[in-house]
């Protein structure tokens, strides 16, 4: 036992890696409907490599919260800021709800249990995981007037109560959430997520990694003349729809033009949508397998709509006045921010718009050229927008507005994530600059809010264990009731009096309301997309406000 306390003494990350790799193991694991999840399996195989006290760096904890929230962000920050506005009332509604109805329990627990200010304030803190609360709580307790040995006895209990209830408090979030919520619901978070973009994108389908449709809108085929000899090329195309991009007569390839006329026995590739090229053979001549020379390789590619002259104007407006510029082009889809447009007639093109067009290289380039640049698709992420994102998130986190006494702050997380929502709504826009891979991405998720959160087991997990053998399991288990009643009355309050129906969007407002980042981390793994994330933006933003308010009226209702 020595043996393993002396190398994990040494080397701290050792155990901070083996609480990853054996906490998502055992969150493989399913009991029935139960299954713990790889954040809470971190945690609790944290809590128990704590105990050969592992001391790891509150830096490191940080680094690894900062990259998970400012990444959560960033996917999410177009949707966030189209989502603000009057349809955020549940959201604000949800986070004062799960505020006072915490509130209410700690005070009746504190009176029940005469509890001090200080048991009281932890308990706050622990049991709602908003370390903030500390910092309030004591700093309230210094300005009641008390003789100093009984303000240092109070803030000390605060940080009791603290240890004592904050592993739970993670813990019993993650349950609530992603467990509780659902059966209560009767529905699932991922099915519910992969509604809910499905209705984002209009019914438009997204193709998964080595994904392809078995029916491509876009199609070629070779076909050897015979009822279309003496026709030019312009006549062929005319009925829209197809476009003749290779002739090959007598062996030798020709330069397609608008009035190449087609002899009998030619050979002609015709791309085109799949309606249009069904039935050829009968205006043309018979298809026929194809030809050396004959293959011609086509590109999909996305461009963003930056030019003057397409910006604001109707997408028939657009496709009249531009003939010759689409001509080989087949638009595929229209998107902005994220979320598809519908490709009618009456769509007015915005800057910034995104077009999925297909055609030859030649063609997309010509395009490009003049409707705005071409994204092309990349493995690397660009660190100078990222560096620069975290900076500032960062920097927002260390501003404190202070109303009285007390001290308002996002903090590192706060900051993270509001500095992730503003650049990614920003990428959005100037797609060309602050790429991330959606596999980069996903690292930092991962990784961020496990590492996060087994480091916490291994910080406090000891000092837990000590506090309850020494106490009693009596503050553990008002801790408890201070985790699980007030997300029960919010989750009560959200169903039958706000109205959620959708469980993945509930579920990310309900994580949120109470800054739960474990539990949230694992409703995201549960929904496998970003659809809960909007509803926890808003909820989190606003309860690291409400939370952090409850310190001094906790010690002043107490």
């Amino acid at each position: 036992m020595s043996f393993i306390a002396s190398l994990f003494q040494q080397s701290p990350e050792i155990a901070l890696f083996l609480a990853l790799a054996g906490g998502y193991w055992i969150g493989k694991f399913q009991f029935g409907k139960f299954q713990l999840g790889g954040v809470a399996g971190s945690l609790l195989v944290a809590v128990l490599i704590s105990q050969f006290g592992v001391k790891i760096d509150n830096g490191v904890k940080s680094v690894l919260f900062a990259l998970f929230i400012y990444a959560v962000g960033f996917e999410s920050g177009p949707q966030f800021f189209r989502s603000l506005g009057r349809q955020s009332l549940r959201e604000i509604l949800m986070a004062a709800v799960l505020a006072v109805s915490a509130l209410v329990t700690v005070v009746i627990c504190a009176r029940l249990f005469t509890l001090d200010k200080g048991l009281a304030a932890g308990i706050a803190a622990g049991g709602l995981t908003q370390s903030a609360i500390i910092g309030t709580a004591s700093s309230a307790i210094e300005k009641l007037g008390l003789a100093a040995a009984e303000v240092q006895r109070l803030q000390s209990n605060v940080a009791i109560g603290y240890a004592v209830t904050y592993i739970f408090g993670s813990f019993g979030a993650i349950i609530v959430c992603v467990n509780i919520l659902p059966w209560f619901m009767k529905g699932s978070i991922r099915d519910d997520a992969v509604r809910a973009e499905a209705e984002m994108l209009k019914g438009a389908h997204v193709y998964g990694t080595g994904e392809a449709p078995a029916l491509p809108d876009i199609v070629g085929r070779v076909y050897r003349v015979a009822e279309a000899g003496g026709q030019t090329v312009a006549a062929l195309e005319q009925a829209g729809g197809i476009t003749i991009e290779r002739v090959k007569r007598e062996g030798k390839i020709l330069t397609v033009s608008a009035g190449l006329v087609l002899n009998a026995a030619d050979l002609v590739l015709v791309v085109g949508r799949r309606a249009a090229v069904v039935g050829l053979d009968g205006r043309i001549g018979p298809e026929t397998t194809g030809s050396d020379e004959m293959e011609l390789v086509v590109t999909t590619r996305d461009l963003q709509i930056t030019a003057p002259e397409f910006s604001g104007k109707r997408v028939s407006d657009i496709l009249a006045a531009s003939e010759t510029l689409r001509h080989g082009i087949y638009v595929l889809r229209l998107s902005r921010g994220g979320v598809p447009l519908a490709l009618d007639g009456d769509t007015v093109i915005a800057a910034g718009d995104i077009v999925t067009v297909h055609g030859v290289d030649e063609d997309l380039k010509r395009l490009a050229g003049r409707v705005g640049p071409a994204l092309l698709p990349s493995d690397k992420t660009d660190f100078v927008f990222h560096g620069l994102g975290l900076v500032a998130g960062l920097l927002a986190g260390l501003l404190v507005l202070r109303i009285g006494s007390i001290p308002l702050t996002l903090g590192a997380g706060g900051g993270a994530l509001l500095s992730g929502l503003a650049f990614g709504w920003y990428r959005s826009r100037h797609m060309a600059i602050g790429n991330m891979p959606s596999g980069a991405s996903t690292l930092l998720r991962d990784l961020g809010l496990a590492g996060f959160v087994a480091v916490v087991g291994l910080q406090s997990g000891q000092q837990a264990v000590k506090t309850i053998a020494e106490n009693g399991l009596s503050l553990f288990l008002i801790g408890v009731v201070v985790t699980i009643l007030p997300l029960i009355v919010t989750m009560l309050v959200g169903r039958y009096l706000l109205g959620y129906r959708n469980v993945a969007v509930f579920a990310g407002a309900l994580s949120g309301s109470r800054s739960a980042n474990p539990a949230f981390g694992e409703i995201l793994d549960k929904a496998g997309n970003s659809v809960p994330t909007t509803s926890f933006a808003i909820t989190y933003a606003l309860a690291n406000v409400f939370l952090t308010l409850l310190g001094p009226l906790v010690v002043a209702l107490v």
